[in-house]
């Protein structure tokens, strides 16, 4: 997918997600798995709003992303920080190979759900599990069914603020479980003060949590645990968001 001007307005769009949470249940994961990672590599970086804090409490973070344009972003917002122990790649999630295996895989931000094809995702667990050291751990997220079936019965969505705004359809294909999100923005330039419209297509796919942890085991993974919601709990039928770590022996 190509972000383009999307890229300049992400970050806007995006500033009430609970990047702290994300960041507290990746750091307290590895503390439970008793895993002190060093090198950590962020699958679906977009912009750095967990790579970099990352970088900034001293792991060393490899970004990995598709978009060139999210990781300009994140590379100037790296710059502007000053961080030396941060590299970014260009890179596809279900191929990437790094010079030296990694202590930590994460990939928080629903960024599974936007692989649509099921051999996509195996893919991915592989390239995972091949990147990661003996001992190390995967986390990653997804929103859920449940959460999808939400958002399509509670659609559109609608911002209305001074700088920015936005309308944001959702079409869920209940057999494949695939939805669309189709989102008209209108951004204001600092420079013109004058309003960007940007029309965006994303499209996600909801998977069946079982089959996630059974495709988990098949990419070799030793263990993989499933919790709901930012908690310790399993998820349930209600859960929105499921998180999934998995052990690399």
């Amino acid at each position: 997918m190509a972000y383009g001007r999307f890229a300049s307005v992400y970050d806007r769009l995006m500033e009430d997600m609970p990047y702290e949470e994300w960041l507290a249940f990746v750091e307290e994961c590895w503390r439970l798995y008793r895993v002190r990672p060093s090198r950590v590599v962020d699958l679906g970086c977009g912009t750095g709003a967990i790579a970099l804090p990352l970088a900034g409490r001293g792991y060393r973070v490899t970004g990995i992303d598709r978009s060139a344009d999210m990781l300009a972003v994140a590379r100037r917002k790296g710059e502007e920080l000053r961080l030396k122990d941060i590299a970014w790649l260009n890179g596809d999630m279900r191929d990437w190979v790094l010079s030296d295996p990694a202590d930590a895989v994460i990939s928080l931000c629903d960024c599974f759900n936007y692989l649509t094809e099921a051999a996509d995702v195996a893919a991915a667990f592989r390239a995972a599990w091949r990147g990661l050291r003996p001992g190390g751990l995967f986390v990653f997220d997804v929103n859920t069914i449940h959460r999808y079936r939400t958002y399509a019965e509670e659609q559109p969505f609608v911002l209305n603020e001074e700088d920015v705004a936005y309308i944001w359809y959702c079409e869920l294909e209940e057999e494949t479980k695939v939805i669309a999100h189709d989102l008209t923005i209108f951004a204001r330039e600092e420079a013109t003060d004058r309003y960007l419209r940007i029309e965006e297509r994303h499209e996600q796919r909801g998977y069946s949590l079982d089959w996630l942890r059974q495709e988990l085991f098949a990419a070799g993974f030793a263990k993989a645990d499933a919790y709901g919601d930012f908690t310790w709990n399993p998820p349930g039928p209600e859960t929105e968001r499921a998180f999934f770590v998995a052990v690399k022996e």
